[in-house]
């Protein structure tokens, strides 16, 4: 199973389940677990092969993922913990995960909050897809890592995100970060259906307006679906829950009061 920790709230009956992103860990949420846990019950994962979910025999053993396998896996904590119908917020890769959660059980998804959120692969993503495919075995994954780290979060101010993520990605291995690669192989057809299948359930997406990779295809998104919101942070790149940590907060946290 997955590694978890658990913030209760006596105080409150609703829970609040955070999904990072690939080549993090629970770790990128640090900057909210202050103000959300005085408000709401927080459960934090670290996805197959990352953070301390490093020793799973099926990240061992099993030669490919698929989005639907890793997110079984996050399944699988909840109904080990019996967690009720929750919100869920995911950053970065961990957008699509929570998407695609609740796409399998609706039933679980209270709300959605999707920060730094991944709608499409515009054609600079591409590139870093082909190149990274290309070049994935036979170039040390933290260079490649490295490279798109700094392609998505290219200035100054983004230098906090972009270390922190390329800090939690030194844990994984290559063979790791190759299964998590192959992923990108997925992408674009569950984007695709992601796109012209909304879902009932009320989405927050909250994205930097310097996110030159992603903010635009969110956009569209947002106009064509009834339940979706965004929120744009100003100065901000695309880890919007560590460049902006109060902003994220505040708006994400109002957002999830109206909910209830």
């Amino acid at each position: 199973m997955l590694h978890y920790k658990r913030y209760p709230n006596p105080k409150s009956d609703e829970w609040v389940v955070f999904i990072h992103g690939a080549g993090g860990s629970s770790v990128v949420w640090y900057k909210q677990i202050k103000d959300f846990r005085e408000e709401f019950n927080l459960l934090l994962i670290d996805l197959r092969g990352h953070g301390k979910s490093t020793n799973l025999p099926q990240a061992i053993y099993q030669k490919e993922y698929t989005f639907e396998d890793v997110t079984q896996d996050v399944i699988e904590v909840l109904d080990h913990l019996k967690m009720p119908p929750a919100h869920f917020m995911g950053v970065s890769l961990g957008t699509i995960l929570a998407r695609q959660l609740a796409e399998m059980e609706p039933e679980r998804v209270k709300s959605l909050v999707l920060a730094g959120a991944v709608t499409r692969l515009n054609a600079k993503s591409r590139v870093l897809v082909f190149l990274g495919n290309t070049f994935k075995k036979v170039i040390p994954y933290m260079w490649l890592y490295s490279l798109f780290a700094y392609v998505i979060l290219p200035r100054k101010q983004h230098t906090e995100s972009r270390n922190l993520f390329i800090r939690e990605a030194k844990k994984l291995c290559q063979k790791e970060f190759i299964r998590w690669f192959k992923l990108t192989a997925d992408i674009n057809p569950l984007l695709r259906y992601f796109k012209e299948v909304e879902i009932k359930i009320p989405t927050l997406y909250v994205m930097g307006d310097q996110d030159i990779m992603f903010l635009e295809p969110v956009k569209k998104i947002v106009k064509e679906h009834k339940n979706a919101s965004l929120k744009i942070l100003q100065t901000c790149g695309h880890v919007v829950n560590v460049e902006r940590p109060a902003e994220f907060n505040q708006h994400s946290m109002a957002f999830l009061k109206s909910i209830n």
